[in-house]
């Protein structure tokens, strides 16, 4: 899922020698250190969910449609050429959740490394990336402006955010969670790890050690702690409140208990 620590692992992996694509997404106002995404799957996903009259952003609460012949041939063909591009690769793209389906009949020997994070902190850190785009704007006007911004304007913008967008946010969260459950519950147990992104503050070396000797992936081992950084991470606002729709925190946190079962 988005904001999940997804960039944070894939850079790690990127820095561990992982071949993640020869075109990467970089650094923004969302993500200093880069987002380490293949454009070439990133184009894909945000063709194909704005070809289904779907937000390229990838923010669905339900699953796709059905892909098109055409889309179906185009994501093989983006496959092959991986394939013959390296003959281990991986790729990183928060949307690759929506398209599981195809990807494990298109990659029957793939590996999954699945990277969850509680639905607070992420739907969170999702309102508070929004926000950051949407304050840049007051910031870049003259001083008199910025003043009324941060002592008058700013909280009382920010909370409206954080009322408006959080039930959105959840069932985005609930959605993708429930497609990565979904896929674990079709692989056998050797074919995925999950983990939480703080744990590999401590388990970093055996996380490396299942990708190298069990995956055989050709890999040089990389200092997780050396990348990770608290202050990355925003400060997480209780949303239980601002969620109208009850049932629907109880599904989620269900959700996330069965997800981490499989820690």
């Amino acid at each position: 899922m988005h904001r999940s620590g997804t960039s944070l692992i894939s850079q790690w992996l990127h820095r561990c020698n992982l071949n993640l694509g020869e075109s990467l997404i970089g650094a923004d106002l969302g993500n200093v250190e880069g987002h380490f995404e293949d454009m070439d799957f990133v184009r894909f996903h945000e063709a194909t969910l704005e070809a289904h009259h779907l937000p390229g952003t990838g923010f669905v609460t339900q699953p796709i449609p059905p892909l098109s012949k055409y889309e179906s041939e185009k994501l093989k063909s983006i496959i092959e050429f991986k394939n013959k591009m390296n003959p281990k690769w991986g790729w990183k793209d928060p949307r690759t959740c929506l398209f599981l389906g195809y990807y494990r009949e298109l990659i029957p020997n793939a590996y999954y490394l699945n990277i969850i994070r509680d639905y607070q902190s992420t739907v969170s850190s999702l309102i508070s990336r929004d926000f950051r785009f949407h304050e840049t704007k007051y910031l870049s006007r003259k001083l008199l402006s910025r003043l009324i911004w941060k002592n008058l304007r700013r909280d009382r913008k920010q909370k409206k955010f954080y009322r408006e967008l959080s039930e959105f946010y959840l069932k985005v969260w609930i959605s993708y969670n429930e497609e990565l459950l979904k896929n674990i519950q079709n692989l056998s147990s050797d074919k995925f790890i999950v983990v939480d992104y703080r744990s590999l503050c401590e388990d970093d070396k055996n996380i490396f050690n299942k990708l190298k000797n069990a995956w055989n992936f050709n890999l040089k081992y990389y200092d997780f702690k050396q990348i990770f950084k608290e202050s990355m991470f925003s400060s997480v606002i209780d949303i239980n409140p601002m969620i109208k729709d009850k049932a629907l925190l109880q599904k989620a946190q269900d959700l996330e208990n069965e997800l981490r079962k499989y820690l």
